[in-house]
């Protein structure tokens, strides 16, 4: 089943059961994916397509809830948090920062980088293999110290 399809499954639910913030993240979530679809042409988006979807929702209400946080908005604050929550469900689970660094010291071998001039290439690669899975400036950090250490 699409991750589309288990958005679809999951609005009718929520609407049943009557749970807003799941139905105000899902509905979101299905308009997201529409817009996707209509940008690039395409009938069905791919899983990575999906879950770029997905992850760009979270990260927008995690800064919103952090921005409402900032100008003591508790209660709007609350209520992006809550949705990105329900939004997190969808995404793969995250790496521990012990497995993200010894995924990315394979990477940093495979890509055979040698100074910190060869950070483009190593988080080329590293964006693609871990999408979803870790968060980019995770990344970005501990591929900065990897080849430092070189």
């Amino acid at each position: 089943m699409s991750l589309t399809e288990k958005i679809s499954n999951d609005l009718v639910i929520a609407m049943k059961s009557g749970d807003k913030v799941a139905l105000e993240a899902i509905r979101a979530a299905k308009t997201a994916f529409l817009l996707a679809k209509s940008e690039k042409g395409q009938q069905e988006l791919t899983s990575d397509e999906e879950l770029k979807v997905i992850q760009k929702l979270v990260k927008q209400r995690r800064e919103s809830a952090q921005i409402y946080s900032e100008n003591n908005r508790q209660e709007l604050a609350a209520k992006e948090n809550a949705e990105a929550d329900v939004l997190d469900n969808y995404l793969p689970a995250k790496m521990s920062p012990d497995e993200l660094e010894k995924a990315l010291k394979e990477i940093v071998l495979k890509t055979g980088a040698k100074t910190p001039a060869d950070m483009g290439k190593v988080m080329g690669v590293a964006t693609k293999e871990l999408a979803g899975k870790a968060d980019g400036r995770e990344i970005s950090t501990i591929v900065k110290q990897l080849l430092a250490e070189l």
